[in-house]
């Protein structure tokens, strides 16, 4: 392995969540995409309207992948990027017996 090879390191993490007050998720959200002052006024009617339609898209909306890796010592983020679904059973491994699981 080079130097450079050594220097970057990607984390994967899973989470399963479970939504115990979708309103107050929302609600939140909402406000975050509100406070948002660099969105542009359509794309922020576009995000109030999927925050409030599903509660994965609240969520993404309050994730803060920097938060993760903010304090590390000697860290600098390079890339984050992160999706939330909906899932059925919470803690269940993936359908695909090949895929990675952590749980």
């Amino acid at each position: 392995m080079s130097a450079d090879e050594s220097r970057y390191v990607r984390l994967h993490v899973e989470l399963v969540l479970e939504v115990a007050d979708a309103e107050r998720l929302t609600s939140v959200a909402r406000q975050r995409v509100d406070a948002d002052e660099l969105m542009p006024d359509a794309e922020r009617l576009a995000a109030r309207e999927a925050v409030a339609g599903e509660p994965a898209e609240a969520v993404a909306y309050l994730v803060e992948p920097v938060a993760l890796v903010g304090d590390l010592p000697g860290v600098e983020l390079v890339h984050a990027s992160w999706s939330s679904e909906p899932t059925d059973a919470a803690g269940e491994p993936p359908a695909d017996p090949d895929a990675d699981w952590y749980g």
